[in-house]
């Protein structure tokens, strides 16, 4: 299946896996999706993901979705910068997400990375979705 936006399309499998309480779900691999991956699992709003390969090439990234008192740790997930839309920032106007009690998550020169690890690295870049 073919789809304009591959990140997009990750992002709602988790919301809707953890809106009908899976434990795992899977989406098809690559690196700016692991790199987004590996945010949410270092800022603990994931336990973990693995990839999974197939005889023919084609992988796969089996997320394992994360639960506190039988609710889910992400609240909302918003995909901020789209294919028609993209939405960039510098290091002075990073978006805060709640206060600070959610973070964005950015594609920079560096990498991907949370947008506290992008304040400290002062970088900016693209702004990728916001978790809350």
């Amino acid at each position: 299946m073919s789809t304009t936006d591959p990140l997009g399309d990750m992002l709602t499998r988790i919301r809707n896996a953890q809106m009908r309480g899976k434990s795992k779900v899977t989406c098809p691999a690559s690196k700016l999706r692991g790199g987004v991956l590996d945010v949410l699992q270092n800022e603990g709003y994931i336990r973990g993901y693995a990839a999974v390969e197939y005889g023919t090439g084609k992988s796969e990234f089996e997320i394992e979705l994360k639960y506190f008192d039988g609710a889910p740790v992400i609240r909302e997930i918003h995909r901020v910068s789209r294919p028609g839309r993209r939405v960039y920032s510098s290091v002075e106007t990073l978006p805060t997400v709640y206060n600070g009690l959610g973070i964005a998550v950015l594609s920079t020169p560096k990498g991907v990375m949370s947008d506290a690890d992008a304040r400290t690295q002062n970088v900016g870049g693209e702004v990728i979705c916001t978790v809350f």
